[in-house]
Order: C-alpha cells, then structure tokens, then sequence
C-alpha cells in the first residue's frame, strides 16, 4: 500500500513539474471529459426520471439547472487549473474571492430559475386558464421572491470581494430622499414605467382602451405612454394613471394572443318559418367571400337565441387587421342585407301584429333543401375538425414534456398548441 502512495506521489510531483502550456492543454482535455462525465451520467439519466414523471414544472425545469450546472463545472474546473498552473499563492488567493463570488451567484441563479418556473405551476392550480394570451405577463409574487433572492446572492457576492452593499445602498438612500422630496410625481412615473416594462400589459402598435381614450400605442417612456387616438391626436398618458386605471387591450383578441387580429360578431334575427340550414349556409358563404375576414380561424354560424319575433344566428369571424373591423362589419351588413333578399331570407319586424300567409314569402323549396344537404356536410366536417385539433393538441403536449426537446422545435410546438385552442375555443368570442 506504501508503494502505491508513493507512486501516485511521484506522478503528482511529474504532473506538477510539466511545462504550464502542458498544464493548460491538460487543464482543457479533463475539463472535456469532466463535461461529457456529467451530461451521460448525470444530466440524461436524470432527464429521463423527470419525464417519466406526470407533472409538468420539472420537465421546464431541467433544461435551466442542467445549463447552469455546465457552468459551474466549467468555473470549478477553470479554478481548478488556475490553483495547478499557478504556483503564485498570492495570485491564487486574490483570485479566490471572485470564484466563490460567481459560485454565489450560480447558486442565486439556479434559486431564482426554479421559482420562475415552480410559482406560475403553482398559481396556474388555482387560477382558470384563459383563451388569450398576453406577451410578457410576470406574476408580482414571481417577481418579489426573485428579487429577493437576487438581493441577498448579491450581498453575498459583494461581501465575498469586499464590497459593503449596504454602504452603498445607505449613501443612495440619502441622495435619493432628498431629490425625491423634490420630484416626487416624476419619480411615481419613473417606477410605474419599471412595473409597465415588468407586467407589459401592451406592445407598441396595440390598440387599448384607458379612461375613455381609444387608440393605438405608438411609444412608451420612462414618463409616459403615447396613444394615437381615432382623430389622429398624440394623447400622452402618465405612467401613474395607467398603473391606476383598468387597461383594455384590444389588439389581444382571437383566443391565441395574435396581435391586431379581432373577432366579429354579428347577430342576425330571421323568421321562423325559415330553414335553419338555408340561413347557416348563406351567411357562411358570406363571410367566406369578405376580403377582411381570415380562412383560418374558420368563420362559423351558430343558433343561439329562439326570441319573441325571431330566431337569433351568430356569425363569428376573424378579421385579419383590427383597423380593418368597422369596413369587414359593414361588409358583412350590407352582403347579408343584399343575399338574405336574394335567396327569400325574411328578416321580421319586432310587432306584436301577425301578419297574413300572403305577405311573407319563403325561399323556394329546391333552395332550402340544397342548403340542408350542404350545411349537414358543413356541421359533421366542423365536428371533425374539432375532435381532430383535441387529440392533435393530446399529441403536442405529450412532445411538449420532452426536456431535449430543441428551442426551436419546442417554439413551434407551443405556437401549434395556441393555434389548436383557438380552434377547440373559437365560439368563445361575444360570450
């Protein structure tokens, strides 16, 4: 036993002799192969037992910590060689403090990634899932425990290379009291522009609606927001009223969060003695010729009110550009007014006076059944193409649990899931 000591003693005293250029290719190989050690037996093995698992906030939570956990190898290694290469102990020791200072912070990081994900997975338990989508949404309470754990990492770093954080903060906290005194309107503006820029309840370019102004965001600052409103007038609305004030943002619409995009819903009243089919198929068709209205969503027609003195229809429709609504709306009006005439469609009047057999006329027969047959094709594909984009969206959220799954492929993948829903969802729009 020994002689195997002294053996390992006297490779160790070779390998500390060896020429540093030697020492830092040394250094690289066994930096390589400490990496490849870690990914085969730690990292895959450990992909594979979080996705055996049903929950979901480990599978997002593998890729972050498995990165950071790189870096960390890579900073323990860099200071491992750094202590062989160099035989300067003083060298050695002032460089110390910095590597335990990004350990730290790799340690903060690795807190504050796991709340990130681990906090909206629990929030999402006890809050309703939503058919819209807002870019850039962060939950307060996220935010704070991160902050804190970011503030405390940073004390720590700090106090490692010897830097008084507090210090610090205590000569900002007077210098600010003082100027805060002074300007303090201009600084609440200051700090809700931070807390717009956090939640982003908006993007430049979305139309939204604030204390009885209407238009589209065309700039953002550290003071105010700019809106153009219908009449082409720049209204600047302090940061501090938007934070205080119920934003409606209507460029979020169409059940997947795709800017300028919105629903049109329009209701129309027919008589009763009409074919449902017939009337079903004619808007339909309708709103498939408008030039403003998208082939994807798919426009549909829906029975939703049996009234007093009519039968109530609902066509929903998605028109490309929310500029364009008031034009695909009026559109849409004047093309049913037009077609309902054309093909015998009787729109009643809201009266209590019953009128003769002789006064209403009904589409002819041969029009009527036509419709039925194609409007039975139309419901059954409609259903088709539901009950497919559900066992679709099944398949996507089980590739979606993939923790090796590409950046890029997993993008694509949750923008298919979006667009899915909003064809499972699509006749959430009007209520």
């Amino acid at each position: 036993m020994a002689d195997i000591l002294d053996t390992i003693n006297e490779q160790i005293e070779v390998a500390n002799d060896l020429n540093p250029l030697i020492k830092v290719g040394l250094s690289i190989i066994f930096t390589v192969i400490g990496y490849y050690v870690v990914k085969y037996t730690i990292v895959r093995p450990w992909g594979r037992i979080v996705m055996s698992t049903d929950t979901a906030w480990d599978d997002k939570l593998h890729r972050p910590i498995a990165n950071r956990a790189y870096f960390f190898l890579f900073v323990g290694a860099a200071q491992l060689s750094t202590l062989w290469i160099s035989n300067q102990s003083e060298f050695n020791d002032t460089l110390a403090p910095y590597f335990s200072a990004i350990y730290i912070l790799t340690a903060t990081s690795i807190a504050s990634v796991s709340i990130k994900h681990i906090i909206p997975m629990v929030m999402d338990r006890f809050t309703e899932k939503s058919s819209v989508t807002v870019s850039g949404s962060n939950p307060l309470i996220t935010f704070t425990l991160r902050f804190a754990i970011w503030f405390g990492g940073l004390y720590l770093a700090l106090t490692e290379i010897g830097v008084e954080l507090f210090g610090v903060l205590a000569s900002l906290a007077v210098f600010s009291l003082i100027i805060g005194l002074a300007i303090q309107q201009t600084l609440g503006n200051i700090v809700n522009s931070f807390l717009l820029a956090i939640d982003r309840p908006f993007e430049i370019g979305d139309r939204i609606e604030v204390d009885g102004t209407w238009g589209s965001v065309v700039g953002t600052g550290i003071l105010s927001t700019k809106v153009l409103d219908r009449d082409e007038r720049l209204v600047v609305i302090p940061n501090n009223t938007l934070v205080q004030s119920t934003i409606i943002n209507h460029a979020r619409g169409g059940g997947d969060g795709m800017a300028r995009r919105i629903s049109i819903v329009i209701d129309v009243g027919v008589d009763y003695r009409e074919k449902t089919e017939h009337v079903k198929l004619t808007m339909l068709n309708i709103a498939r010729d408008c030039e403003y209205i998208l082939d994807e969503p798919k426009p549909q027609v829906l029975m939703v009110e049996l009234g007093d003195f009519a039968k109530v229809y609902r066509l929903f429709a998605w028109c490309k550009d929310y500029s364009d609504e008031q034009l695909a709306r009026d559109w849409l009006l004047r093309t049913i007014d037009a077609n309902f005439s054309a093909e015998g469609i009787n729109i009643p009047y809201p009266t209590s006076v019953e009128l003769t057999e002789s006064v209403y006329t009904q589409a002819a027969t041969s029009k009527q059944r036509a419709a039925t047959r194609q409007m039975v094709k139309e419901d059954k594909k409609m259903v088709e193409e539901r009950e497919a984009a559900r066992q679709s969206l099944d398949e996507i959220n089980e590739k979606l649990k993939d923790v090796n799954l590409d950046k890029k492929d997993k993008a694509e993948l949750e923008e298919e899931a979006r667009r899915l829903e909003t064809v499972i969802n699509m006749f959430d729009a009007g209520g």
